[in-house]
Order: C-alpha cells, then sequence, then structure tokens
C-alpha cells in the first residue's frame, strides 16, 4: 500500500458512490467527468459540422470521423512516455490544474475557430485535445491508488469508468444539438467548450496534493527511446502487462462496435441516425452499469474473477447479436418510436446492453489490478505505457474492421468475427495468467455453490510477506481462502492431492508447493519449505494447514511445527484464519470419503471465515496458533 494513501474506516463509505461527497475523490471526479465531456462534445461538434453545414476541400465528410479520431489518438502514441514521466515526477494535483488550464487556452482557440469556420485551426485543436488528454490519462490511474484503500479501488475505478461514459455519451449529444442549432450553432458550441473547461479548471482547484512518487525522477525528452523504456518497465511485471494487453483488447473490441454503430443502424437495422444515437445510449449506460456493478460483485476487492465472467459475456452476446440482426425485414428510414415498436429491435437492444455491461465487468477490475500490483514509484509510466498499447489497439481495430469489410462481410459478420476473436483472445490471456482462471473458479463457487460470508478481512494484508495459518476442513478450502484474499496465496499441500485429475491441475496452476511428511520422503519435505521461503522471500502469502491433513471428523485437530520452521529464517507476520461450517459439506471427509454424495447440503449452503488480528513471530507458537483458530472458529 501507498504510504501517501489515504485511510478510511469502513463506516465512513459503505459504497461507492459515498465516495462523492469526500475531498479525496469528488473534485477528481467532476475533473475528469468535465474534461472527458468536453473532449466529446468538441469532437462531435466538430465531426458535424464538416459533415452537414461546412463543405471543406481540407476535410471531405466522408473522412471526417477518421481524420478527427486519428489526430486525436496520434499524440498518445507520440507523448504518453513523457506523460508517464511527469506523473511520476510531480505533484499529481499540481499537474491536473496545470493541464485543465492548458485546456482553457485549447478551447478558446477552438472557439474561435468554429466561429470563424476555419478547419485547419480546429483540427489543429483536435491534435492539441488529443495532448490534453494523454498528459491527463497516467495523472488520472495513478492518482486513485495513491487516495484509496485496496476496499476502495474498484469502486472508485467504477465510478469513473462509469463517469467516463456518461461524460462520453452527454458531450456527445450536447455537440450534435448545439451546432446544428441554425445561424448560432457554432457561437454555442464555442461557449459551451469553453465554459466545460473553466468548470472542469475550477474543480481541479480542490483536487487535493499528491505527493510524487519518485521526485529525483530524470526526463527522458526522447519519445522513441522513453516509449521502449516504459514498455520494457511493465513488461517487469508479467500479471501487469498482460493485464495491460488485456485493457487493450477491450479497447479494440469495443471500438468495432462503436465505429460501426452508425452504419448499422442505417444498412442493417433500417433507421436514421437518431437510431445510431440510441445504440450509443444503450452502449454507454450498459458500460456505466457494468462498472458500477463490479463493487457490488466483488465485495469491495480487487476481484479479477470478474475479468473471465466479463469476457465470457462479451462473446456470448456479441455473437447473439449477428443471429439478431440476421434477416431483418426491409423497412424505410425508421425513426427511434418505430424502431422501439418492432419486437426484433429489442433484442438487438438488449445484446448490445449486456455485451457492453459485460465489457464493465470486464475492463475495471483489470484497471485496479495493474494500479494495485504497479510499484508505486513508477506507477504512472505503466500506465502510460497502458495508453500506448490502447492506441496501438484502436488503429489496429479500425484496420481489422477495413480488412474485413474488403473482404465482403456484413457488419453483423463483423460483430460475429470479433466475439468468436475475443474467445479465443481471452482463452489466451488466461491460460498465460492463470491467476484471472483460478479467481473465476473462486469467484463462482462463493457465489454459487456457496453462500459465503468473510468476516475480518482486512487482517489479511494487500502487500508484504505473510503466512496464513488455518484449519483444514475440506478440500474446497484453498479456493474459499483465495476467494477472500485480496492477492494470489502460495499453499502448501499433501503432495497426494496433486495425483487427482482434476484438483492436481487446478492446484498446480495456483503454483501450490506440495510437501510429504518428512519421514515418507525427504527430499519434497525439505523443497517445500525452501519454496516457501523464497515465496516469503518475493513479498508472496504463504499459507500452511498445521493440521497436516483434512480432519476426519470435524475436530480441529493438533497444530505441527512447520510455522516455526518458517518463521526461524522468515519472521514475518502470521494470519490465523478459520473456516466455518464447512463440515458436511460435498468436498468435507463427513461420512467417510469426500465428494462421493453430491449436493449433500443443497446449493447456497452458508459457510464462512474468519481472519483474526497477525501475530508477530515472537508471539508464535503451535499451542497458541490452535487457541486463536479454536477462538475464531467459536465466534
Amino acid at each position: 500500500m501507498d504510504p501517501t494513501r489515504s485511510s478510511t474506516p469502513d463506516a465512513e463509505h459503505p459504497n461507492q458512490f459515498s465516495l462523492l461527497g469526500q475531498r479525496r475523490f469528488a473534485p477528481f471526479f467532476w475533473t475528469q467527468f468535465l474534461g472527458a465531456g468536453n473532449d466529446n462534445l468538441f469532437k462531435f461538434a466538430l465531426t458535424v459540422l464538416v459533415t452537414y453545414h461546412l463543405q471543406s476541400d481540407l476535410l471531405p465528410p466522408t473522412l471526417a470521423g477518421l481524420v478527427i479520431g486519428a489526430l486525436f489518438i496520434l499524440p498518445f502514441l507520440l507523448f504518453s512516455a513523457t506523460s508517464g514521466q511527469l506523473a511520476d515526477k510531480f505533484d499529481k494535483a499540481r499537474l491536473i490544474r496545470l493541464v485543465k488550464s492548458l485546456e482553457i487556452a485549447i478551447m478558446a482557440f477552438a472557439g474561435w475557430g468554429f466561429v470563424a469556420a476555419n478547419v485547419p485551426v480546429l483540427l489543429a485543436c483536435v491534435f492539441l485535445m488529443g495532448v490534453h488528454s494523454t498528459l491527463f490519462g497516467p495523472v488520472k490511474f495513478a492518482y486513485l491508488p495513491q487516495h484509496l484503500s485496496e476496499r476502495e479501488l474498484t469502486g472508485g475505478n467504477g465510478m469513473v469508468e462509469m463517469g467516463t461514459f456518461v461524460a462520453i455519451l452527454l458531450g456527445s449529444v450536447a455537440g450534435g444539438l448545439l451546432i446544428a442549432i441554425p445561424g448560432t450553432g457554432a457561437r454555442y458550441a464555442a461557449l459551451a467548450c469553453v465554459a466545460l473547461a473553466v468548470v472542469g479548471r475550477l474543480t481541479a482547484h480542490a483536487i487535493p496534493a499528491s505527493p510524487p512518487a519518485d521526485p529525483r525522477l530524470r526526463i527522458n525528452w526522447n519519445p522513441v527511446s522513453e516509449t521502449w523504456a516504459n514498455l520494457k518497465l511493465a513488461h517487469a511485471n508479467v500479471v501487469v502487462f498482460r493485464s495491460l494487453l488485456g485493457i487493450s483488447w477491450m479497447w479494440f473490441f469495443g471500438a468495432v462496435f462503436l465505429s460501426q454503430f452508425p452504419a448499422f443502424a442505417k444498412e442493417v437495422l433500417h433507421g436514421d441516425e437518431r437510431v445510431a444515437s440510441l445504440l450509443l445510449v444503450v452502449f454507454s449506460v450498459g458500460i456505466g452499469v457494468g462498472s458500477l456493478l463490479c463493487e457490488v460483485l466483488s465485495r469491495r476487492h480487487v476481484e479479477i474473477g470478474l475479468v473471465p465472467l466479463g469476457a465470457i459475456g462479451m462473446s456470448v452476446f456479441s455473437i447473439d447479436l449477428y443471429f439478431a440482426a440476421r434477416g431483418l425485414a426491409p423497412a424505410a428510414s425508421l425513426g427511434v418510436a418505430d424502431f422501439v415498436a418492432r419486437p426484433a429491435h429489442w433484442r438487438v437492444m438488449v445484446d448490445l446492453a449486456l455485451l457492453s455491461l459485460f465489457a464493465g465487468l470486464y475492463s475495471v477490475p483489470m484497471y485496479a489490478l495493474i494500479q494495485m500490483r504497479s510499484a508505486p514509484s513508477h506507477r504512472a509510466r505503466v500506465i502510460a505505457a497502458n495508453n500506448i498499447l490502447n492506441a496501438l489497439f484502436l488503429i489496429l481495430s479500425s484496420l481489422g474492421v477495413g480488412v474485413l469489410l474488403g473482404f465482403g462481410l456484413t457488419i453483423p459478420q463483423v460483430f460475429l468475427v470479433t466475439g468468436l476473436l475475443n474467445a479465443v483472445v481471452a482463452g489466451y490471456i488466461f491460460l498465460l495468467v492463470p491467476e484471472y482462471l483460478l479467481r473465476f473458479v473462486a469467484f463462482v463457487a462463493t457465489r454459487v455453490v456457496y453462500r459465503f460470508r468473510v468476516r475480518g478481512d482486512a487482517n489479511i494484508p494487500v502487500s508484504g510477506p505473510a503466512i496464513l495459518v488455518c484449519n483444514h476442513v475440506s478440500f474446497a478450502d484453498p479456493v474459499l481462502l483465495m476467494a477472500a484474499s485480496p492477492r494470489p496465496i502460495r499453499f502448501i499441500m499433501d503432495h497426494r492431492i496433486f495425483r487427482a485429475p482434476l484438483l492436481g491441475w487446478f492446484f498446480r496452476l495456483a503454483k501450490a508447493i506440495p510437501i510429504a511428511p518428512q519421514r515418507e520422503d525427504p527430499a519434497i519435505y525439505a523443497q517445500a519449505f525452501e519454496r516457501a521461503r523464497a515465496a516469503l522471500a518475493d513479498g508472496e502469502l504463504v499459507c500452511i494447514f498445521p493440521e497436516g491433513a483434512i480432519t476426519r471428523d470435524g475436530a480441529l485437530g493438533e497444530f505441527k511445527g512447520g510455522v516455526m520452521k518458517l518463521l526461524e529464517t522468515h519472521p514475518v507476520p502470521v494470519i490465523p484464519l478459520a473456516l466455518q461450517n464447512l463440515w458436511g459439506s460435498f468436498f468435507s471427509r463427513a461420512g467417510g470419503k469426500a465428494m462421493s454424495q453430491p449436493l449433500r447440503r443443497g446449493m447456497f449452503s452458508r459457510i464462512g471465515l474468519v481472519a483474526g488480528a497477525p501475530l508477530a513471530p515472537h508471539e508464535t507458537s503451535p499451542g497458541a496458533l490452535r487457541e486463536r483458530v479454536a477462538t475464531l472458529l467459536a465466534s
């Protein structure tokens, strides 16, 4: 955890919406919201202006959207590396205020361009607003983990993601409506852009100080070498880097749909431009709802088990969108009322809403994971690497869609290919980073198989080495502990479990450490402690079941001395844990043999985990640990 991060009791922030009443989040949220809204008001107003109202040889209407989008993305490729360094070196609140002051100047220049109908000036402002967003991006995502705890990070990211898409929607709608006002539309659009920039600067003034992560950093102004350095820096943490690729893929996926809404509405759904706007509304609302659901479903932890769930939903509903859009009856250009009145179109809207909802479930935990697992000293540079990859994937998305359409595929077929490709890419990422898959299994088990209640989970540290000690009731114990922990756990487990076909594969994937009794296999016994010590030296959590085996009678057995062997060389905190009400479940040995009587207690049976306060190494002994776990079991 950052030493600079604010700490607030849970009672003061019962859910993500309560963050809007706190200074450490609210001014930042509204500054981000206003900036995203202004970006899109300006870009959409310009697109409508050159498409419908202003003939320009420099920017033909057919190329307007493509050119404006490319000019806006270009700075992300050129300057993200530099902006990441600035965000690590300087106070983030100060940088945000400088960036928002720059926005006022850019929007004043753009306002003159609107009034004068000067297309070159407006295009220059698109590029400058891209620079503005490039500078703001690393600051934005590095700011959150500096001010929010691990339990708030998912909710905070969900709020920002929701706010961004709502701002994009409102900005686009406002830009289109203002620029269309006869005679004075350009003037109103100009005033709106400047007004939003000024209000954004005022909200930025209330953002609290955010001390620099690496004030001694020397800025490398060469964008090429620094871009490569940022990518290498991100690649140093495999889980973080592959999560960056996962987020970039989400932007690729979303861009396919967003870019095709106008043509999809006109050519496939037979609707007018208002139907295209309706599709954008449905998509944006879906993203917002999915983003907000993350905190509820994750129980206020960074729950990356939601990522595979999101990927599944993205594929299922994009594939179903292909079938929903096939064979729609030809019609004249439909308005919104006529479009909504046709039952066949509801399936299309439901598919769009759900695929975007699952995209929200997919992206928010990934952002939170990157923020939590990146070293604070270079977190902003890792975020800058993310922005570079996002820009590259957006370009690849445009090229890919162009190639598919060039080969004669219809727009629904493009959606089908994207959904199938998403399944392949997601599966590949989850095999490369099995932690996502493991957490998904734990997520499903604790919400479908059981009703799982966790108490005292704040005692499980979010950073640094520690030993977890727990009673051993069933074969499902490690899965339940995975679900309760904010980060991966290295389990020390009986080597015979690894022989089971499915369980053995699962625990090998989880990098569990096999152990055998010393008298049975001294080599495996010694190697287990060697690997556990290496994990502690790397700052990981190690869990040991000191009873040595799953209980056969439901009673708490005697604790052996394995914990003490680890503490001899690595004196780290020891956290006692107690699993409650698992005896008699399908995975326990009640009745003689585990996993022999399906649905022994039915679905959704109540179980619990209690985490006690950490014990210092000098306070720890097998007897003291057993007594502490017994007390937790009875609580």
